[in-house]
């Protein structure tokens, strides 16, 4: 029968350190020691004597994925381990600790499902609690989200964390949605000030295993770089053409996308932004700063360096198409251009890069370490390639790190 007796908030925060038990195991296990080993890595928490002996079973019998299928059952798979997964995606500073909001229940909900999970990045989508007492969700707080989690409801279960329709919820156009990006976890984190870059960079961190510095090529056109990046920081041109153009020449065509989006707040009142909600901008809405539909701060210092690019609509082209960043393995079967966020998230999530760092990620969580051998690394490509054929649930990629690193 399915544990479904959740952690509280409390025992979540301790999920990481429960998941360090069994690391020190023998290397010649016996079937109990790699059952709980499994369930301690996957649930993070120990299991109960009968599924230690029903998991151990299993193993004897040489069926280790439904030894790791059996350990899912476990709230904690769902309310610790795919929640202390998650959260660092949802905010700057990578805090593991911050509260359960739409960004982790969505991505939580999403592999519970067996959900493709490449929608994250473009699906109008959305999981929201369903339990007597919880506030309705609502676009400018988490109360829903924090209540849910406080009343340790089990997010396993499909009658407490229901899939929605992202524009029901939010109100946002059904074209406006693109999966967590347009999240308001997300949305608070990455469309609040700055450029909206922010956006773009931790969903490439985030989800493509990749930081700025490691998609940096200066071989690219910078014809698209915004006014407000100086030519010459600090008087050396230098500096533009070594550095800062190898990054922005890729991203800033990319982040175009977004140039409808904004974080709405009263910066009197509410100075970090955190009751503030995201806004899009409809068709026939005009910014008066920009005399289109793009907000402001796509053309904030433009006297920067006034003969750089003028963002007028939300047009995105992929120009990592083209040189170093071919390695990251572009769909053949999309464009690499397009209009809206949506459609940018559908050409980064239906790349090899994406479908590689997922499993990374799940291999990170469970086993407790970043991969490093050549047999982790043959580990991951095959964990990847089942990934895809089995229609990208994720849960797959769990099973495979699970029964890899259950201990000989």
């Amino acid at each position: 029968m399915k544990n479904t007796h959740p952690p509280t908030a409390k025992a979540a925060r301790l999920g990481l350190c429960a998941l360090l038990i069994g690391a020190s195991l023998a290397a010649n296990a016996g079937s109990r020691e790699q059952a709980l080993q499994i369930h301690n890595r996957i649930a993070g928490v120990p299991p109960s004597e009968a599924v230690l002996l029903d998991m151990a079973e299993l193993i004897d019998e040489g069926n280790v994925d439904a030894a790791v299928e059996k350990a899912m059952e476990n709230e904690g798979f769902y309310s610790v381990t795919l929640k202390n997964m998650a959260t660092p995606w949802t905010n700057r500073d990578m805090n593991v600790f911050a509260p359960l909001n739409d960004y982790t229940a969505t991505f939580i909900g999403m592999v519970r499902d067996g959900e493709d999970i490449r929608g994250l990045l473009y699906d109008n989508i959305l999981y929201t609690g369903n339990g007597s007492g919880l506030p309705a969700y609502a676009n400018d707080n988490n109360n829903h989200y924090e209540a849910l989690e406080e009343q340790g409801l089990p997010l396993g279960d499909p009658e407490t964390l229901v899939k929605r329709t992202q524009s029901d919820v939010t109100g946002l156009p059904a074209e406006a949605t693109a999966g967590i990006m347009t999240s308001r976890a997300a949305a608070r984190a990455f469309f609040y000030a700055g450029t909206n870059r922010a956006m773009f960079r931790f969903t490439l961190l985030n989800h493509l295993c990749r930081d700025l510095e490691q998609v940096h090529d200066t071989s690219l056109t910078p014809d698209r770089i915004r006014q407000d990046v100086s030519r010459s920081p600090g008087g050396d041109s230098r500096v533009f053409l070594n550095n800062c153009m190898g990054c922005h020449n890729g991203m800033d065509p990319l982040a175009q996308a977004y140039a409808y989006y904004n974080w709405d707040y009263d910066a009197e009142a509410d100075p970090t932004g955190e009751n503030g909600q995201i806004t899009y901008n409809r068709e026939g809405e005009v910014e008066p700063e920009t005399g289109t539909r793009v907000v402001p701060k796509y053309h904030i210092n433009a006297n920067t360096f006034r003969y750089g690019y003028v963002t007028m609509d939300d047009g995105w082209d992929n120009y990592w198409r083209e040189g170093n960043n071919r390695v990251l393995g572009w769909s053949d079967a999309l464009p690499g251009s397009g209009e809206g966020a949506k459609s940018m998230g559908r050409e980064l999530a239906h790349s090899d890069a994406f479908a590689s760092c997922q499993v990374e990620k799940v291999f990170e969580q469970v086993c407790l370490r970043e991969p490093g051998s050549e047999a982790d690394h043959e580990l991951i490509d095959s964990a990847t390639s089942t990934l895809a054929s089995s229609g990208y649930d994720l849960r797959q990629a769990f099973i495979a790190t699970a029964s890899y690193c259950k201990g000989e």
